[in-house]
């Protein structure tokens, strides 16, 4: 096995995008140097999500992308604008042309992703949006509760939120799954989550997997030291996942014997993934315990939409393997971690959970 992938994987798809990035950037940007900013930042957004987007869906996605970092950047120039008079006297200026567009283009988006909406929904979230009419009021029209209009309210703002973004991406769900499996996304409803297993839909589903990002409320973000997520579909991705599994053991404290036992179990995994599921991703996370004296740890998660595993009790036992990639199988990664789990659904997937704790 080679210790490092030699060349960046799909480097011809994001090379051919060059030129329609800058299309779509030049059309609405003036200034060189900014135009050319985002151009750099919408490659290096498209190169880092690269591993989950077909190359049929490459253009799009990064349209969306520099859309939206140019539409950011108009939103930073007018709230800079708004706040200059703090500081100095400024002359009334007119909206340039590219603001104009992006103005019109945001209105169309917003006014598109509305119509979406069932009519008894839109009918509520305008008249409180944009008639005023009050919770109180909406409630004694309908007979209802204040506190239900106002529920309601909630998971209309979570729908439009998936409808605008659906808007944007100029595409439709390819699957009945995809619209409820967004809006509990947006909405941050765990356990509507959890009963439409949305995480594991997310791995099989490219559409929701790019839109669900931007749906996440602000509030369940957590920090990025938190976990680090690695997706895994080539074999070019074993090796990036063993060396990001490294990575986050050697910043947790781990050397030597035990970042190889470390890295040697997630190669397992990995392997396992590409040749049997095609798709998954591995989530690692830093465990710091409080009892048992402090210790510290690194837990891995890898989760798969395969096929899964009919016997994981046979699949546990030692000397068990379906094909021979390090020889090991999941009994011998069990083995290498202090504490391992294989939760398998047929026909759903599987979800290994191991972790390793410091000496």
């Amino acid at each position: 096995m080679s210790a490092a992938h030699p060349d960046p994987p799909h480097e011809g798809p994001i090379l051919d995008l060059v030129p329609i990035v800058r299309r779509v950037v030049g059309a609405r940007i003036a200034d060189a140097a900014t135009r050319e900013d985002i151009v750099q930042e919408t490659l290096a957004r498209v190169v880092a999500s690269r591993s989950r987007i077909e190359n049929d869906s490459l253009v799009p996605y990064a349209v969306t992308i520099a859309r939206n970092l140019i539409a950011s950047l108009v939103q930073r120039e007018q709230r800079d604008r708004r706040s200059a008079h703090l500081l100095a006297d400024t002359d009334d200026t007119e909206p340039r042309p590219d603001e104009e567009l992006l103005r019109q283009e945001e209105a169309s988006t917003v006014a598109t992703a509305i119509a979406r909406l069932p009519e008894e929904e839109r009918a509520i979230l305008l008249a409180h949006e944009v008639d005023g009419t009050d919770t109180a009021t909406l409630a004694a029209d309908r007979g209802s509760t204040p506190g239900a209009i106002a529920a309601q309210l909630s998971r209309t703002r979570s729908r439009l939120r998936v409808e605008y973004l659906v808007t944007q991406s100029g595409s439709e769900p390819p699957t009945d799954r995809c619209l409820p499996v967004l809006v509990a996304v947006s909405s941050g409803d765990r356990r509507r989550r959890r009963e439409l297993d949305a995480d594991g839909h997310l791995l099989s589903c490219d559409f929701c997997s790019r839109l669900a990002p931007g749906l996440v409320p602000p509030r369940a973000r957590r920090p990025a030291t938190d976990d680090t997520r690695v997706p895994v579909r080539e074999d070019a991705d074993v090796v990036l996942v063993r060396q990001k599994g490294r990575e986050v053991a050697a910043a947790a404290g781990f050397s030597g014997t035990d970042l190889t036992v470390i890295a040697t179990a997630i190669s397992e995994i990995a392997r396992n993934i590409v040749k049997f599921a095609v798709r998954g991703e591995f989530v690692f996370s830093v465990l710091e315990e409080e009892e048992a004296g402090g210790r510290t740890g690194v837990r891995v998660v890898a989760r798969d939409s395969g096929p899964g595993i009919r016997d994981v009790a046979q699949a546990l036992e030692d000397g068990y393997s379906t094909y021979r990639g390090l020889g090991l199988g999941l009994p011998g990664a069990r083995r290498l971690m202090d504490e391992f789990e294989v939760v398998s659904e047929v026909g759903r997937g599987t979800t290994v959970t191991m972790t390793k704790w410091r000496r």
